[in-house]
Parts: structure tokens; sequence; C-alpha cells
């Protein structure tokens, strides 16, 4: 949930209000819990409050999430050829579906491609 509201204040300031409605609706909670996972992030220092009248605008504190990014940064030199070498396998895999789907139907069956455009295991997210 604290991720989720650290995604929603990624966009801007956004008011306490507007972050408890997202949060109540895809999380089923209270207004009073969201208060306290806000109040969390605050003390914590992932977020900042401020005054506007009768609201209180939330906000990013970008130093902790610095902090965390560059303690990753041994372990992204692990993972990112991997994670580069997928996306090149993802990318030939649609560019052979491209080059067969305007063949006709035993052609693609030659090729390896039954016309089944079902599969979803090269969706990009």
């Amino acid at each position: 949930m604290r991720r989720r509201l650290l995604e929603l204040l990624a966009g801007g300031e956004r008011s306490a209000g507007d972050l408890g409605e997202v949060v109540q609706r895809e999380f089923g909670i209270s207004q009073p819990a969201v208060s306290q996972h806000l109040r969390v992030l605050r003390e914590s220092g992932f977020a900042t409050v401020r005054p506007d009248g009768t609201r209180r605008l939330y906000a990013i504190d970008p130093a902790p999430l610095e902090a965390a990014d560059g303690w990753f940064d041994p372990f992204r030199r692990m993972w990112q050829p991997k994670l580069d070498a997928l996306g090149t396998e993802l990318a030939r895999g649609r560019r052979a579906r491209r080059q067969t789907a305007h063949l006709p139907a035993a052609d693609r069956e030659a090729a390896g491609d039954d016309g089944d455009s079902s599969s979803n295991d090269d969706e990009e997210n």
C-alpha cells in the first residue's frame, strides 16, 4: 500500500483526500488506515506534507529514493545484461511473428506459427 501511495505521488503533489480516495477504493481500507500509512511515509522521510488551507498536500521527498537507487547499483550491474538479452529475444519473437503474419496459413504453419494470436508471452508491460 505504501508503494502504491508513492506511485501516486510520483505524478506530483496530491492531497491527502485524493490519495485516500484512490487507496480506499483499491485496497478497501479506511481513511484512518490511509492516514497512518501516509504518516509512516512522512516520518520515514519518503514523503513531505504541507498545509494548503484545510487540505494537506503530500509530495515525494526524492532523497531516500536516490539513496536506494545508489544502493541498487551493484545489483543492477548483475541483472541488466540479462534484462537486455530478454528484451532482444522478445523483439526477435515479435519481428518473426510480424514477418510470418502476412504469409498464407500453410506457410505460417511451416514457419512454426499456427496463426494463434492469443499468446500473451511478449506483451510489453
